[in-house]
């Protein structure tokens, strides 16, 4: 084997590899050079096929050289362009795409693409930039966004520095890949640099414009429709399968998993299992695509665990669980409980019923009480466990000690639950749920928007469906139009629902007539909500919210100020119902 070929070990498989290989560690990123001095940069989308701008390796001086710089070790691998964009050689002309043919395949994994819509939302997505300006031969980083999603000369995207003071774009940064930092996929190439030294922007040729000016590479970028978690997840699975060396038969597994809608498999088969991957990202579209991505993920899932998996085991949570409910006694009266969870055993700590004066100091004093039963050191997770009225209460706003005015939910992961939902046949549908949702490696996110037309009934099928996972609201639960989802949602059940308490901006609990429209604050809160969630494991959700309660709280109008996640798995608690759950000691009257 050669010195490139050893440089990394990564998926092979040709293009389909290509597409559906990691982009984690950014191993594909490549620095040209012609005639020993640097041009620009570049990035690796097969085992022997980078790209880069037109400028910076047509008609230059030879040898025309590549390097991959997050490879210490990898050897310069010689190259030849094979073809371009007809760009004619002016700075403003279009084409500017070279694809070059390394004389020795690597076998890094090559960059993961995307379509270049998912680059543009609101609030912007941060995108960087990997080059090569003068005196970095390693390397350096630059943060840019998408000024506006409209194209310039139907070529190019706008991008602007994501802050004053940051890397300008410079000499050195052309071709460089495009990189969403959520994600790590590539949504385009960098052509040029603002010529005044004091304007931070640039633009960027993205990925469907790409496409346009080399074929190969319309193979190569997914459909848009799909997520990033949709990706993220096939691309897992994929890459443990084939490391696994599982043997399953390609185009029977995108068969079962295909709508009858969907395009048969090709006549010839597929020739891996990662060209039908590739196929199902980037060859079917139309509002069905992501159910059969989704369907095409569960069943290889299931081949990797055939015959008998592991069972999962429950995250290492060391939970505190505060149950509130009305108490029978007056409506100023409530019942609360405390219990610490830890090593397979329920202690309860608390059971009184208190004036709601008292309430939050009951609360406060159970969870201080709590913490005494817990493993030093283990992960704590503070659990309100709610009626169904109480679910939008700011448990998370209260403080979290008589002397600290510190909100609870901003210093420990914090969670409601639907008490009604702790009943066993629930629990057992919940905990089937959370064992398939171990493997994902982000929350796919059902958004539930102001204007939603979706019949509840609809809504609550689509919840139970082997691809759901966390449901976001754009209104709050008491808005009249929500009610009927919100309640679907808990009884589908969702796993995880989340929304904001104010929700989309409107008076009196009720989101009206609300279109969702580009003003809806609702709709600004999926958005958010989307981009924060969408690479973050769902067992990793309530570490991921208490980052955004701290956020929120250093300043007014975050966006994440009032979020609320109702994040239910049964498997950080004993069953209080089952034999084996007996109390450590009675509890406190």
């Amino acid at each position: 084997m050669s010195d490139a070929a050893q440089c990394a070990r990564g998926p092979g498989g040709g293009a389909g590899a290509a597409a559906v290989g990691r982009a984690a560690g950014g191993e594909w990123q490549a620095r040209i050079e012609c005639g020993g001095r640097v041009a620009g940069a570049g990035f690796l989308v097969a085992p022997d096929t980078v790209l880069t701008c037109a400028h910076v390796a047509v008609g230059n001086v030879d040898p025309l050289t590549v390097t991959f710089t997050e490879q210490p070790g990898c050897p310069t691998v010689t190259a030849r362009v094979v073809a371009h964009g007809g760009w004619a050689g002016g700075d403003t002309d279009l084409g500017d795409l070279a694809v070059l043919r390394l004389d020795e395949s690597v076998a890094a994994a090559p960059a993961a693409l995307a379509p270049a819509d998912t680059a543009y939302g609101t609030p912007p997505r941060k995108l960087v930039v990997h080059g090569y300006p003068k005196g970095f031969d390693e390397g350096t980083l630059a943060e840019y966004r998408i000024t506006a999603p409209r194209l310039i000369k139907r070529e190019w995207l706008q991008l602007e520095a994501w802050q004053l003071g940051g890397q300008p774009l410079a000499s050195g940064f052309s071709g460089a890949a495009v990189v969403l930092v959520d994600t790590g996929e590539v949504v385009g190439m960098v052509t040029a640099a603002a010529a005044a030294r004091d304007v931070h922007n640039g633009r960027m040729m993205p990925t469907q414009v790409m496409s346009r000016y080399w074929s190969g590479l319309s193979g190569l970028v997914p459909a848009a429709g799909h997520t990033a978690a949709d990706r993220a997840r096939l691309r897992g699975l994929v890459e443990r399968a084939v490391r696994a060396g599982l043997d399953c038969d390609p185009a029977r597994l995108y068969t079962a998993a295909a709508d009858p809608f969907d395009p048969p498999p090709p006549e010839e088969g597929f020739d891996s299992l990662w060209s039908a991957a590739l196929f199902v990202l980037c060859e079917l579209d139309g509002p069905g695509a992501a159910h059969t991505v989704a369907r095409f993920a569960d069943r290889l899932q299931a081949r990797l665990h055939a015959p008998a998996a592991a069972e999962p085991t429950a995250p290492g949570w060391a939970p505190i669980l505060v149950e509130l409910a009305h108490s029978g006694a007056g409506d100023d009266m409530i019942r609360v409980e405390v219990s610490a969870y830890s090593a397979g055993r329920r202690h309860p700590v608390a059971s009184e019923t208190v004036p709601q004066a008292r309430l939050r100091a009951r609360v406060q004093e159970g969870i201080e009480a709590a913490f005494h039963h817990l493993t030093p050191g283990a992960d704590e997770l503070i659990t309100f466990s709610l009626p169904r009225d109480w679910l939008d209460w700011p448990v998370d706003r209260w403080e979290s000690a008589p002397d600290d005015d510190t909100p609870l939910g901003c210093l420990y992961p914090l969670v409601v639950t639907d008490h009604a939902r702790r009943k066993a046949s629930t629990r057992h549908v919940l905990t089937r749920a959370w064992n398939r949702l171990d493997s994902w490696p982000g929350a796919r996110m059902h958004r539930v928007a102001c204007g939603d037309g979706e019949e509840p009934a609809r809504l609550r099928l689509r919840l139970r469906r082997a691809e759901a996972c966390l449901a976001g609201f754009a209104a709050a639960p008491a808005a009249a139009p929500t009610r009927p989802h919100f309640e679907a949602s808990l009884t589908a059940p969702a796993p995880v629902v989340v929304w904001s308490r104010r929700g989309c901006g409107t008076t009196g609990g009720d989101a009206g007539r609300c279109a969702g429209a580009g003003g809806c604050t609702g709709k600004a809160f999926l958005d958010a909500l989307d981009v924060a969630v969408t690479a973050v494991p769902p067992a990793e959700l309530p570490r991921r919210v208490l980052d955004l309660r701290e956020e929120a709280a250093t300043g007014d109008g975050h966006w994440a100020q009032d979020i609320q996640l109702l994040w239910d798995d049964p498997r950080v608690f004993t069953d209080p119902h089952a034999g084996g759950a007996t109390p450590a000691r009675s509890p406190v009257g």
